[in-house]
């Protein structure tokens, strides 16, 4: 398919033609771009470096869009999701007529397995082997100013077992090293380090291939949340109806689309570590140094004009907004499967999506909003989920924040909650554990609220009473005070431990009910930001505190006080003279209310 057309002809693509540099410039204008409501795709075409160094065409932001998604996909994602559900719910035919679009149907879903191709595809029309391969040739881009170095961050990264019988393709972030070495960062949970392990345990090289551009469902199908031992591009077959169709790597047996812009071939040393990192993730914060394995690249190869895709992660939203979206439509009838009663879930961006999930249930008997929520917790990629709020079939619709909010602040009460432990995302940073940690759910499909009214104060009035009680405090605000349970946002200076506070403000409980606790660098009137503060920065364990139906929350920056001993990252925030730099160019618009609303400087 033609996509750059396709995107080009219904007004989503902005051609971007001025000099521009892969250290910070492209990825900053990227950044920027899709946080606008009318977002588009931009295809750099003059790309270099501080040296002047020429480099083929940038492609960011391809899925920047519903609408983009719908155009790609060819489909939109609810119909495929309708499909889903059709065949996981099949109807028995009632005639001959029915039997044979039955039979027709079947017969067509041959070709969501893939093809390999027997000749060289697109993607090997040039090739680079041995000395001649150099990682340094490719428009890599530097997304950060204290990122690591140069990282690809939109390859689709093709392995297989030692046995060869289970293939999987993910997409992982790989740092360039060097002209023929790349950092591998596949998290623990991933299936390419299930396969590591095994040729490890061998005493074997990887072998491993990346695929970068493309088809560009290729991208999103590996990252779709499919069993273990599903190879995600039979998703691709059922979505195109057209079986994918692949080549076989120049230097190791791993097969790769044939359309592919570049692929990049070689083995993983399962011997060989070397330190990642850092790296401003789509938590909006830097992941830590740490060891990942190692790939030796033995060939590149890529097609005669190759357009590089790279996308941009950070603080939302961004283009995974739209990633996620499609994700939950499609698989929104899998994860019925496990919970029947489930009506509907969203997955909000500035929860960075495994942090925050909502759902609304058919709730059949007391405590089944819990169980649905044990059940979420242990399937798949849904058992990363930090936080998860449950409501009834008659609660306003998701996507409605303010009532959906208003419904479960009349609702709130200590019964409602759940704090469990379970696996988290290896990029989480909150829980004192790498990759576990405390995890929070609020039942609100029934009202376990007290009778208790507040005394209700203005913020002025509130803040005065709590600096009478603790003097740390310097700032507050109220939000949803026409429910039953106000959310008091408080920011402090940390002299003391947030649960001493919190026991001392109960000598004026009658004024509040729930307190959430922040650091200087928080912005009280910006809810949206809010929310992806908190639930990045709590651990449910250690972090939320009840007493007298009274609720506290400490999403403040942790360290050894608060027996946190890991390092706490810092925010990604963009370099102001890179943005200047892009305004006066005109690639970026001087948009100060954007800047604010999305914290684009800190």
């Amino acid at each position: 398919m033609n996509y750059i057309e396709i995107l080009r002809k219904n007004g989503l693509l902005r051609e971007i033609n001025e000099p521009i540099d892969i250290d910070l410039q492209i990825a900053h204008a990227a950044y920027i771009e899709v946080k606008k409501e009318d977002s588009k795709a931009l295809l750099f075409t003059n790309v270099t470096d501080k040296n002047g160094k020429k480099y083929p065409p940038v492609l960011a932001n391809i899925f920047g869009s519903k609408r983009a998604v719908e155009l790609l996909f060819g489909v939109s994602p609810q119909n495929v999701a309708d499909e889903i559900s059709s065949l996981l719910k099949p109807k028995k035919p009632k005639n001959l007529s029915e039997k044979f679009d039955f039979l027709s149907y079947l017969f067509k879903m041959r070709k969501i397995f893939t093809k390999k191709l027997k000749n060289r595809g697109e993607c090997q029309e040039i090739a680079y082997f041995d000395n001649a391969v150099n990682l340094n040739d490719l428009p890599v881009l530097k997304t950060w100013e204290r990122d690591g170095g140069a990282f690809v961050t939109m390859g689709h990264v093709y392995t297989q077992s030692l046995d060869g019988e289970l293939v999987n393709v993910g997409m992982y972030r790989l740092q360039v090293y060097g002209k023929n070495r790349l950092g591998m960062h596949w998290q623990i949970h991933k299936d390419g380090a299930n396969f590591f392990n095994e040729y490890k345990k061998a005493g074997r090289k990887m072998p491993v291939a990346v695929g970068i551009g493309g088809d560009p469902l290729y991208i999103w199908c590996g990252q779709a949340p499919l069993p273990k031992g599903v190879f995600e591009l039979l998703l691709y077959g059922f979505i195109r109806k057209s079986p994918a169709k692949l080549v076989k790597c120049l230097t190791n047996d791993i097969w790769v689309p044939h359309d592919c812009d570049y692929v990049i071939e070689g083995f993983v040393d399962t011997a060989k570590f070397e330190l990642e990192g850092p790296f401003g993730d789509h938590t909006g914060f830097y992941t830590p140094i740490e060891p990942f394995p190692v790939m030796d690249v033995s060939a590149i190869t890529c097609k005669k004009e190759p357009i590089f895709h790279a996308t941009v992660v950070g603080k939302p939203p961004l283009e995974d907004k739209y990633f996620g979206w499609a994700t939950e439509r499609i698989f929104l009838p899998l994860l019925q499967t496990t919970v029947p009663e489930l009506i509907d879930y969203n997955m909000p961006e500035n929860g960075v999506f495994h942090n925050l999930i909502l759902a609304k249930i058919k709730a059949l008997y007391p405590a089944h909003a819990k169980q649905a929520m044990h059940a979420f917790w242990g399937v798949g990629q849904m058992s990363f989920v930090k936080h998860a709020i449950f409501v009834d079939e008659n609660a306003p619709e998701l996507e409605n924040f303010d009532e959906f909010s208003s419904l479960v602040l009349n609702r709130f009460g200590e019964r409602s909650l759940l704090i469990s432990e379970g696996v988290c995302d290896q990029l989480d940073h909150a829980s004192p554990n790498s990759c576990y940690g405390g995890k929070l759910g609020i039942d609100a499909t029934a009202d376990y609220s007290q009778d208790e009214a507040i005394l209700k104060l203005s913020d002025d009035e509130l803040l005065k009473k709590f600096k009478g009680v603790a003097s740390e405090i310097y700032e507050l605000k109220q939000y949803k005070l026409d429910t039953k349970s106000p959310i008091c946002v408080v920011k402090f200076n940390k002299n003391r431990l947030v649960g001493e506070i919190f026991k001392d403000l109960l000598a004026l409980k009658e004024h509040f009910k729930i307190l959430i606790f922040v650091d200087s660098t928080a912005r009280l009137n910006n809810a949206y930001m809010l929310i992806w503060r908190v639930t990045n920065n709590i651990d449910a364990l250690r972090d939320v505190y009840i007493k007298s139906e009274r609720f506290c929350v400490d999403a403040s920056i942790k360290d050894e006080r608060d027996g946190y001993t890991r390092e706490w990252p810092m925010a990604t925030d963009c370099t102001r003279e890179v943005v200047d730099e892009l305004i006066k160019k005109g690639i970026v618009k001087d948009d100060p209310e954007l800047f604010e609303r999305y914290e684009i400087f800190g």
